[in-house]
């Protein structure tokens, strides 16, 4: 069974999105998703798929809607969670990669978050409106296991760190 994992960017007042976008250019952050990411199966909702630049290479691509005519070229469309989780445990297993990536949004992450093994969350240090949230981490179910403070370049418009959550034992 793969490990599933969350991976979010999360501002201190838990936006995740403004407008199908991030409120924020997070430069460093991109690479960590990537590093996160590569080589690894990747599901997430319609309007994140498409808030994306393209397909991102290195890693199948899961698109869960309810919108029965939607298409995504390049990506696999599923009508739920349940059915993108075992499609993508069938693709880890293809790939070699042992876990599995939830990618967004606030209501993949609402679903998945009871699901999930382990959630890697880029805290940013701002306070920005936006229309779309991540859930909340509740240390009794979660432990923080890693923080890393991110090194802010002048490509980065805030500040951020790197938190490694796991699931507390039962």
């Amino acid at each position: 069974m793969s490990e599933i994992f969350l991976v979010a960017a999360v501002a201190r007042n838990g936006i995740i999105g403004a407008d199908n976008d991030m409120p924020w250019h997070i430069s460093s952050d991109l690479k960590h998703f990537k590093a996160l990411t590569a080589g690894t199966p990747m599901i997430m909702g319609r309007r994140t798929f498409q808030s994306l630049p393209g397909i991102l290479p290195g890693r199948p691509h899961i698109v869960i809607t309810r919108d029965p005519e939607f298409q995504a070229e390049g990506a696999t469309v599923v009508g739920s969670l349940e059915v993108g989780l075992e499609l993508a445990e069938r693709l880890a297993g293809d790939l070699g990669s042992d876990g599995v990536a939830i990618i967004g949004g606030g209501q993949i992450y609402t679903m998945g978050l009871s699901l999930a093994d382990r959630l890697e969350i880029t805290e940013v240090q701002a306070d920005p409106e936006g229309d779309a949230h991540f859930p909340e981490i509740d240390p009794s179910i979660w432990q923080e296991v890693s923080r890393v403070s991110g090194e802010r370049s002048e490509r980065d418009s805030a500040g951020f760190e790197f938190v490694t959550y796991r699931r507390r034992a039962a």
